[in-house]
């Protein structure tokens, strides 16, 4: 069977998908490099194809104001890395001016940011973010190829869930190069981090749903039986996967996007959709009362409560240090760095930094997105790159059901997490708004 141009294309980046996904979500300077050349390369076979020239030419028109802002916001980075002379730091940068001046040693140029090598892999990284938001323009066209992408979103779920449940049945070996023993006790898969393994789930999750949506209402077709078996089974271990992870934020996450749906459902939409309502109320009943007793009855209500985590000690012989208090340190260093920031990626130079004493305890995040990005770009770059995303919140033709429930998410994750700096997650909701035509032609 001869396969056509534009599924060939969709393919190659369902591929870059799903090597982000499987290597702990792009989250390390090598994978950085990998996935930069990956999708370079399959951006500019794109750009190659006329039809896909045209489409790109076209969204590049129309968005121009925000892929400059965008583009200025990757020079702002490019600025932070540059090695300045000492002096200008003085203005610049006055406290890391401080550092270099009590270490008493003789140095002429230095960089704004306080890891130049991981702020470097950093801007990498968005220069993907904005090839892939590109690629996606040019591929994903029509309804039919949304589907395409649901249904491997859904699929690679399913897979990712099924292989985290299986290790935590078989107490968590660490199995290859998945560190599954960091999480002894709950379902990581792919991933290092349980929470963000849930939030790409709750990606896996809608894609699953809004598929079975479709497939009830719009799509009739003979065949359509089994494959909504198949999406109804990956669902469910999908959701099970989340439970299992027994990430607070994931599991309070996965309540909010129930609740979406059920009030969508029962109270907002117009098509009576009831094998879809069945299936989310299978999902409540078996997924999340039944598994979720099973799993732990005695702390189903606790798994919700979030907040809880935030207020858990880190210790060390000499000290401890609360995860509330890190957010606290991010959010003081912030005013030290308000203006030009630390740089992306310096987060966990800035911490070793102020707490040498802790031993092997460390924090490389500050476990609030929102106070970390600003402590890494400062008001300038902050500025820089909520003005070029702006138009995803600002449009009054975006407050759909699935941007809102997004919205939810993004306000929850950058207050509370840090997800948002791990790229399969940055990519899953870039995607998911720029593929709403509504939201951006």
């Amino acid at each position: 069977m001869q396969i056509s141009k534009n599924k060939k294309h969709q393919y190659s980046f369902f591929f870059i998908l799903s090597i982000f996904t499987i290597f702990n979500g792009g989250n390390s300077n090598i994978l950085i490099q990998i996935n930069f050349i990956l999708t370079s390369i399959l951006f500019l076979f794109c750009l190659y194809d006329k039809n896909y020239n045209l489409h790109f030419r076209i969204f590049f028109t129309k968005n121009k104001v925000s892929i400059i802002i965008y583009l200025s916001f990757i020079f702002y980075l490019l600025f932070q890395v540059i090695p300045l002379p000492i002096e200008f730091l003085k203005f610049f940068s006055p406290q890391k001016y401080t550092f270099i001046d009590k270490l008493d040693l003789d140095i002429s140029y230095s960089s704004i940011s306080l890891a130049p090598s991981n702020s470097y892999f950093q801007i990498i990284n968005f220069i993907t973010l904005l090839f892939l938001v590109f690629v996606i323009k040019m591929i994903f066209y029509n309804e039919r190829h949304n589907n395409r992408l649901y249904l491997f979103l859904s699929s690679l779920g399913f897979l990712s869930s099924l292989i985290a449940i299986l290790f935590y049945l078989n107490g968590n070996p660490d199995f290859f190069i998945f560190k599954n023993s960091n999480y002894k006790d709950s379902s990581t898969g792919f991933f290092i981090n349980r929470t963000v393994f849930a939030v790409f789930l709750l990606f896996s999750l809608i894609s699953s749903l809004e598929l079975l949506k479709k497939l009830n209402v719009k799509i009739k077709k003979k065949d359509n039986f089994f494959i909504k078996i198949y999406i109804r089974l990956f669902a469910i271990f999908i959701t099970i996967g989340i439970i299992t992870s027994f990430s607070r934020i994931g599991n309070f996450l996965l309540l909010i996007t129930i609740l979406f749906y059920m009030v969508n459902e029962f109270f907002l939409s117009k098509n009576n959709n009831k094998s879809f309502k069945y299936t989310i109320l299978l999902i409540v009943l078996f997924d999340i009362i039944i598994l979720g007793f099973y799993f732990g009855s005695s702390q189903i209500v606790d798994r919700f409560y979030f907040l809880k985590e935030e207020f858990s000690e880190i210790t060390s012989e000499n000290e401890s240090l609360k995860r509330f208090q890190i957010i606290k340190f991010g959010l003081s260093q912030f005013y030290n760095f308000k203006f030009f920031g630390y740089g992306a990626g310096s987060f966990e130079n800035l911490f070793q930094t102020n707490f040498i004493s802790l031993d092997s305890y460390y924090a490389n995040h500050a476990h609030s997105d929102i106070v970390e990005y600003l402590g890494e770009f400062g008001l300038i770059g902050f500025a820089l790159l909520f003005l070029s995303i702006s138009k995803f919140f600002f449009n009054k033709k975006s407050y759909n059901f699935i941007n809102l429930m997004l919205l939810s998410y993004l306000l929850i994750i950058l207050a509370f997490d840090f997800s948002l700096h791990i790229p399969i997650i940055q990519v899953l909701f870039l995607m998911f708004f720029v593929l709403d035509k509504k939201l951006i032609s």
